[in-house]
């Protein structure tokens, strides 16, 4: 039984694998390449820098799963040292031929990142572990990639998403395979937790589904954000994705 799982898990990888070369084979904007709507990535770069601009004082940082670089070019604008790494070649010659000078490209697999221990001060993994079969092994090549202290930022689909569950339900009835994988933040703070971070905290991402984006920004107010945080099964069922922020053991 093991061996058949871990035989599913690959096949889901590599089908994922197949799908981001695809993509960026195709297309040639950020949100097309990375499987995102355009207003979808907008939402999560904004969150982003809500988040993360006016925390973290962190100098150099690893983009892992980068894809075309829109975060990675985000970081970049505001001083930052940027390392971008991604799997999908065709993703990476992209984010070079668009990219400032200063960020670092290359090529790799977020479970097995060619990098040395402690390189760097942070590091995030946005838009990458619905296509992993699990979140332990980049939550530990993450950790082990940043200093003592340093921060990690991962992100997630949502599973208990009311669209989300809709979706799993039919897939189930009509008996197809999940096409994303979806988590629960106890499950990512798990793994996170389990490869050395502390001070997790987590941060719900509402993003509406494209017909309804005009309604967006009343989901990104402060409060709204508050009223989330205030009721975590409120946040759970609105929100699309969720972010875990957490920091290497000193």
């Amino acid at each position: 039984m093991p061996r058949e799982d871990s035989s599913k898990d690959s096949s889901f990888e590599r089908s994922w694998k197949k799908r981001f070369g695809q993509y960026a084979d195709a297309r040639d904007d950020d949100a097309g390449i990375a499987g995102w709507t355009r207003s979808g990535l907008e939402t999560r770069v904004r969150n982003f820098d809500v988040l993360w601009a006016p925390m973290s004082e962190a100098r150099s940082w690893l983009d892992a799963g980068c894809g075309a670089g829109t975060y990675s070019r985000f970081m970049a604008g505001r001083g930052k040292q940027v390392v971008g790494l991604d799997y999908c070649y065709p993703a990476v010659k992209k984010a070079v031929d668009r990219s400032r000078d200063g960020i670092v490209w290359g090529v790799a697999d977020v479970k097995q990142l060619p990098v040395a221990t402690g390189s760097f001060d942070g590091a995030i993994c946005f838009g990458v572990t619905q296509a992993l079969s699990n979140s332990n092994e980049v939550s530990r090549e993450l950790t082990a990639a940043v200093k003592p202290g340093g921060e990690v930022w991962i992100d997630a689909l949502n599973s208990a998403c009311l669209p989300h569950l809709v979706g799993r339900v039919k897939r189930t009835l009509l008996k197809q395979d999940m096409h994303l994988r979806y988590e629960s933040p106890r499950q990512l703070h798990r793994a996170m937790a389990d490869a050395g971070l502390v001070k997790l905290r987590r941060y719900w991402i509402p993003i509406l589904p494209y017909r309804f984006h005009r309604y967006q920004w009343a989901f990104e107010t402060r409060g709204m954000r508050w009223l989330l945080h205030a009721l975590p099964l409120l946040g759970s069922l609105l929100s699309h994705g969720f972010v875990i922020k957490g920091y290497r053991k000193q």
